[in-house]
């Protein structure tokens, strides 16, 4: 892996949780990972469900717009995570393709769209202490 690994969210439509484990990779790891996210039949829009969970923790995704999966940017990334919606990504030897089993927000209200947030914030944050741990404070 690289000095500053690079992480692939793939959802079929690029709209929902694949969104919002992008949007809290860059806030909880900052400039330590490369974050991108895809999907193979991406939607018209984000989900505003996840836009307003996402705005709830201080995290603006309005502006994000869903993106077609390509095979250079599975080549690109060294960790490729599908978010339990059947999507496939094209395998690259060396590369690492993780699945995460995670309910669809899609048609469903805020209520149903926070624990599905929370548990992606918790799934990243594991993430992060794996590929891009914070390094300790240098000591003079």
């Amino acid at each position: 892996m690289a000095d500053k690994p690079s992480v692939l969210f793939v959802c079929v439509h690029n709209a929902g949780r694949s969104q919002m484990a992008a949007a809290w990779l860059t806030h909880l790891a900052g400039d330590r990972v490369e974050v991108r996210s895809a999907g193979s039949n991406p939607g018209d829009r984000v989900n505003p469900a996840a836009v307003e969970a996402m705005a709830e923790v201080g995290i603006d995704i309005s502006a994000e717009t869903p993106k077609i999966l390509t095979v250079d940017a599975v080549r690109e990334s060294d960790v490729c995570i599908t978010m339990g919606c059947g999507d496939t990504c094209p395998v690259f030897p060396g590369k690492r393709y993780l699945d995460w089993k995670l309910e669809d927000p899609a048609g469903q209200g805020i209520e149903a769209v926070r624990p599905i947030r929370d548990e992606i914030k918790t799934l990243v944050e594991g993430l992060i202490a794996e590929i891009a741990p914070a390094k300790p404070e240098a000591t003079a």
